[in-house]
C-alpha cells in the first residue's frame, strides 16, 4: 500500500502533496521529511526506500552525496516498536564522523516518533555510551570496533534486532573491519533484514553480501555515472619535489570558497598542514590518529565555514558531508580508484548551483594510476596548467584536452577577490614563492 493511500483524508489536507508519497512511508515519516525540508526524493531514495520498507534484504549502490543516509534511515524508523526500548536497528559505518552524521539524521527524521538513538564509536567516552544503552535505545549507530567492545562487555545485546545496516561497506572492508563485521553479523538474529549501501561493490563486498544476506534485491544507480556530473575534473602534472609549490599556486589561482586537500597518509597530512599553517589562516587537518575531540572540533569549524581549507585522509574522508565544498584537491593520487570516486563526491553539492572542481596531482611515474581512475569513471581527465608552475612531463599514451580555466570562472571566486587570507600566497618580488628546502623531500 502506498504512503499516499495510507494517509487519512484530513492529514492529506494538512500536509499537502509530498514528493515522498508513494514510497511506502507512513504518515509520521512524511511529516518528518517535510519538517526537515525534504521535498523531492533523490533517485537512490526513490528506488531504495520502497525496497527497504518491504522488509527484503537490499543492496543500494550510488555515488556519494546522493542521499543514501535518508534512504535507509526512513525505512529503519518504520521498523521501530516505540513501546520497546531494546536495540531494534544496528547501523555500522567505517568512521566516527560518519556514525555521528547517520545518528544525527536518524534523530532529525524521528521527530514525529518516540525513538532513541545511541552512537557507539571509539574515541569517545565509553561511559556515556554505556549510559545511553542502559537508558534504552532502539537504534544503535557505530563503528564495528566499538560495537565489538560493547558486545564483549555484555552491555549490548543483539537478539532483538530487526534490521542491520552496513553503510559504506567497501570502506569498512578496506580498513580491515571484515572480521569484526562478520563476528557481529553472526550474533544477529537469522531472520533479520539486512541493508548494504555503498558507492562501489568490489568483490570483497559482493562475497560479504552473498554470505550474510538473503537473496538481496539490488538498486544500482552508479553504473552509468560513477562521479557526479556537477564536478569538473582535471589532472595537474607535478614534480614530486615541488608539489607544495603547485598546491600554493593552484590555491592562489582558483581561490576556493572551501576546499578539501586529500593526502594518502596521516604523516603526509600532518606535514602538509604544518607547512601551510604559517601561510594560510583558517586551515585544519583531520585523520585517524587525531584525538576525537580534535576531529570533532575540525569538522565543526569546517561545517560552520571557520575552516576553509581542510587536509584529510581517506579514512575520514567519507565522514565529510559539507555542502559548501567548492574544490577537491588530490595532493596524492589515491591508492585505489574507488577512493577517487569518494573523494570527488565531497564537492558538486553547492547550494548556489555552481559546478565543483576536482584536481588530481600526478607525477610522471603515476600515469598508470591516472589511467586506472579514468577507466573507473569512464572519462578522460583534462589537463589543468597551473599559471606560473611548469614541469617537464613525458607524453601520455592517451591524448587529453588542455584546460586552463580563468580565475574569474572558478566557483566561489567572487568571495575570494582581494581576500587578505590569500596575501600569504602572493609571490614576493624576485624571490621564489617558497624556500627551496621546503621541496627537498616528498610528503610520503
Amino acid at each position: 500500500m502506498t504512503a499516499h493511500a495510507r494517509l487519512e483524508d484530513n492529514d492529506e489536507e494538512i500536509l499537502g502533496p509530498s514528493g515522498f508519497d508513494g514510497l511506502g512511508l507512513t504518515r509520521e515519516s512524511i511529516r518528518a521529511v517535510r519538517a526537515v525540508g525534504y521535498e523531492t526524493p533523490s533517485p537512490i531514495q526513490a528506488a531504495f526506500i520502497p525496497l527497504a520498507v518491504s522488509g527484503r534484504d537490499g543492496i543500494g549502490q550510488a555515488r556519494t552525496g546522493t542521499g543514501k543516509t535518508a534512504a535507509f534511515v526512513l525505512p529503519a524508523l518504520e521498523r521501530i516498536d516505540a513501546d520497546c526500548l531494546d536495540p531494534q536497528v544496528l547501523c555500522m559505518t567505517p568512521t566516527r564522523e560518519l556514525s555521528e552524521q547517520v545518528a544525527e539524521e536518524a534523530r532529525r527524521l524521528s521527530r514525529t516518533r518516540p525513538v532513541f538513538v545511541a552512537t557507539c564509536v571509539g574515541g569517545k567516552k565509553i561511559n556515556q555510551q554505556i549510559a545511553a544503552l542502559q537508558k534504552g535505545a532502539q537504534i544503535i549507530v557505530g563503528t564495528p570496533g566499538r560495537v565489538i567492545d560493547l558486545l564483549n562487555r555484555g552491555l549490548l545485546k543483539l537478539h532483538t534486532l530487526k534490521l542491520v545496516v552496513l553503510d559504506e561497506a567497501d570502506r569498512m572492508l578496506d580498513i580491515g573491519f571484515r572480521p569484526d563485521i562478520e563476528r557481529i553479523l553472526k550474533q544477529c538474529p537469522s531472520d533479520r533484514q539486512t541493508l548494504l549501501l555503498s558507492a562501489t561493490i568490489p568483490p570483497p563486498v559482493e562475497r560479504l553480501a552473498q554470505r550474510y544476506m538473503r537473496d538481496p534485491e539490488r538498486v544500482n544507480l552508479s553504473a552509468d555515472q560513477v562521479v557526479v556530473h556537477t564536478v569538473d575534473q582535471y589532472y595537474v602534472t607535478v614534480d614530486p619535489r615541488r608539489k607544495l609549490e603547485a598546491l600554493v599556486k593552484l590555491l592562489f589561482h582558483v581561490r576556493p570558497r572551501q576546499a578539501i586537500v586529500f593526502c594518502r597518509t596521516k604523516r603526509g597530512a600532518d606535514k602538509l598542514h604544518s607547512r601551510l599553517l604559517t601561510r594560510l589562516p583558517h586551515i585544519a587537518a583531520i585523520h585517524g590518529d587525531l584525538a576525537q575531540s580534535a576531529r570533532d572540533r575540525a569538522m565543526k569549524n569546517f561545517r560552520e565555514g571557520k575552516v576553509r581549507l581542510l587536509i584529510a585522509t581517506d579514512v575520514v574522508g567519507r565522514g565529510i558531508d559539507v555542502s559548501g565544498v567548492s574544490h577537491i584537491i588530490n595532493y596524492d593520487v589515491p591508492e585505489f580508484s574507488d577512493d577517487y570516486v569518494h573523494r570527488v563526491g565531497r564537492t558538486g553539492r553547492l547550494s548556489s548551483g555552481d559546478i565543483g572542481m576536482a584536481f588530481t596531482f600526478v607525477a610522471n611515474d603515476e600515469g598508470d594510476q591516472l589511467t586506472g581512475i579514468e577507466m573507473k569513471i569512464n572519462k578522460l581527465l583534462d589537463r589543468f596548467v597551473v599559471p606560473g608552475y611548469e614541469v617537464e612531463e613525458r607524453k601520455r599514451a592517451t591524448t587529453v584536452l588542455s584546460a586552463t580555466p580563468s580565475a574569474d570562472s572558478a566557483p566561489g571566486n567572487e568571495r575570494w577577490q582581494n581576500d587578505p587570507d590569500l596575501e600569504a600566497f602572493t609571490p614576493a618580488p624576485k624571490k621564489p614563492e617558497l624556500p627551496e628546502e621546503d621541496f627537498g623531500e616528498g610528503l610520503e
